[in-house]
């Protein structure tokens, strides 16, 4: 039975995100019986061409997506440059891994309380130039999209940290530090010249899916993005909710199209990766120490303080605003506190907060059930997961979630299982999974085989030794790779929204939705229970196998990070 839960895993990942492009391929081309479409048609593509501002929404999609990637990814290329194996180092490191937690949605609702013309930012700056009321400045939701890429490069630079941090000690860095440092070369130099080579290929699926991410992101966009033209993938969510049916038809031409600027941003990046491999394999070998990178340094470590200190200053403003009274420009703080909407809320954030873990503990229960059981596969037959396999994991990381949300929700009405709790659950497992495995995988195949080779030579069966064996010493692991899970299905916006058809209210979509409205208080008590859980999740993970093995000192310290 074992040996066929990673045919099934891989299923699980490749069946929905087929079966979605399939149901949106079709309708994109005329072809959707259910709403009358029975023969071939360009008719949806003309409907879209002739849509005004599309190109500007083409634009913001492409450009947005290329530039909040490649900021990120430069500025923990050069953190880990200037930084690795330093008490610096390992301060951020402490600070960014909780903020992976953080919801996208949150950290943007963040950023926006931050930044606005009535934000946090602008009240410090009235506080010396004696303003009495707002700048009349679109700062959020501005034309270029500024605002967009900020959220997301604040977000996404923990990820990629943590997914560099994974790949650090495969490529041996710190003996590859000495050796460059005593051929004189500065550290940033050394590092970019002995270790990214090492570093970049594991890290480049991750580097993927953020390209991906950024460029068909739907809820970080309503919060900041411009909304005359909106980026495409926002404009698709539009036409997908009207409640005019034949609307469909376009909607599913422009998913189609999100997809293919998806694969076109992705084109560029790996031209760009194959120029910068060019360009950096002569400027490896021309013998330039750059001995003198003390300005670069310090620009590193202020550029990822900045990042994670916005996010975390935004929580801060969001739990102000949650308890805010009358709060006039330019007060640095609310004039009187008030718990009113919480307690009005309470009954509302209760039924949201059951609904996020009715859906998310079923995905993350899954998961991570998938994921041990492929591991102790590989354990059991030698026959680690190769490029191929993963690249499968990773697809639906890939490939933009709009462009098959709507076809998966077709093909769960043919299943009849529209609407309903179940459909949403595997909705979000394809989602989680991967993560789970991202965050479990090397735990897991990095644990002293010798330990497992022992209780087999006294008798244990191969399945005791899963259970009483690796399971215990894996028991922190396992726990964090669920909160991981926990937080990614909080997060989700999309297959919530769509494949529930809006029956199921989570803390996400109700604090998405708040956004249109603008009431400061409502988004920050709604983006403050977003927290709750993921946050929950990672304190259970600390706590549980510090009780479970408080009288034990080895199985404590291997239940350390």
């Amino acid at each position: 039975m074992l040996r066929f839960i990673p045919i099934l895993t891989i299923v699980l990942m490749i069946g929905p995100v087929s079966a979605g492009l399939i149901g949106t391929i079709l309708p994109a081309f005329g072809i959707l019986p259910a709403l009358g479409g029975t023969t071939p048609s360009l008719d949806p593509w003309q409907a879209l061409v002739a849509q005004p501002g599309l190109g500007a929404s083409i634009r913001l999609s492409l450009a947005n997506g290329l530039i909040a990637t490649f900021v990120s990814v430069a500025i923990v290329m050069l953190f880990c440059a200037a930084w690795q194996g330093t008490r610096t180092f390992h301060a951020l490191q402490r600070i960014l891994s909780p903020i992976l937690s953080v919801p996208h949605a949150t950290a943007a609702f963040g950023l926006a309380f931050l930044i606005a013309p009535s934000g946090w930012f602008v009240r410090v700056v009235a506080q010396f130039t004696g303003w009495d009321r707002p700048p009349d400045v679109a700062i959020i939701h501005d034309p270029w999209g500024i605002a967009l890429i900020a959220g997301l490069v604040a977000k996404e630079i923990p990820f990629l940290f943590l997914m560099t941090l994974s790949a650090l000690p495969q490529a041996d860095t710190d003996r590859t530090a000495q050796v460059t440092a005593s051929l004189g070369y500065g550290r940033i130099a050394g590092w970019f010249k002995a270790t990214l080579p090492r570093i970049y290929p594991q890290i480049r699926l991750p580097v993927l899916a953020v390209l991906a991410y950024s460029t068909s992101v739907v809820d970080v966009a309503i919060i900041l993005a411009p909304t005359t033209p909106a980026p495409l993938a926002v404009r698709i969510l539009g036409w997908l909710s009207d409640p005019d049916l034949a609307l469909r038809f376009m909607a599913s031409s422009a998913a189609v199209l999100q997809l293919l600027i998806v694969i076109a941003a992705m084109a560029i990046w790996i031209a760009g990766e194959r120029l910068v491999a060019i360009i950096g394999a002569q400027w490896a070998v021309d013998g330039n120490r750059c001995k003198r990178d003390g300005a670069a340094r310090g620009g590193a470590a202020v550029m990822a303080l900045v990042a994670a200190g916005t996010v975390v200053l935004g929580l801060v403003v969001l739990l102000v605003w949650s308890v805010a009274g009358f709060w006039a420009f330019p007060d640095l703080l609310p004039r009187g506190f008030s718990l009113r909407l919480w307690a009005r809320e309470l009954d509302a954030i209760g039924n949201s907060l059951t609904t996020t873990l009715l859906i998310g503990i079923p995905a993350v229960v899954i998961a991570v059930t998938m994921v041990l059981a492929c591991l102790e596969n590989e354990v059991r037959t030698g026959k680690v997961a190769g490029r191929r396999a993963m690249f499968l994991i990773y697809l639906p990381l890939l490939v933009p979630q709009i462009s098959f949300m709507f076809g998966l929700q077709v093909f769960f009405s043919l299943l009849g299982l529209e609407r309903t709790l179940v459909s949403v659950v595997l909705g979000h497992l394809v989602f989680v999974a991967p993560y789970v495995f991202l965050s479990l995988s090397e735990p897991f195949r990095t644990l002293d085989p010798r330990y497992g080779q022992t209780a087999l030579c006294l008798g244990a069966s191969p399945a005791r030794v899963f259970w009483q064996v690796r399971l215990p010493l894996l028991t922190r692991a396992v726990l964090t790779a669920a909160a991981v899970g926990l937080a990614v299905t909080v997060g989700q916006y999309l297959p919530t929204l769509l494949i529930g058809a809006g029956r199921f209210a989570t803390v996400t979509t109700e604090a998405v939705a708040l956004a249109s409205g603008g009431d400061r208080r409502m988004i920050g008590i709604y983006g403050l229970f977003q927290m709750v859980l993921p946050f929950a999740g990672f304190a259970l993970a600390l706590l549980i196998p510090a009780v479970l093995f408080r009288h034990r000192r080895g199985m404590g310290a291997q239940n350390k990070g």
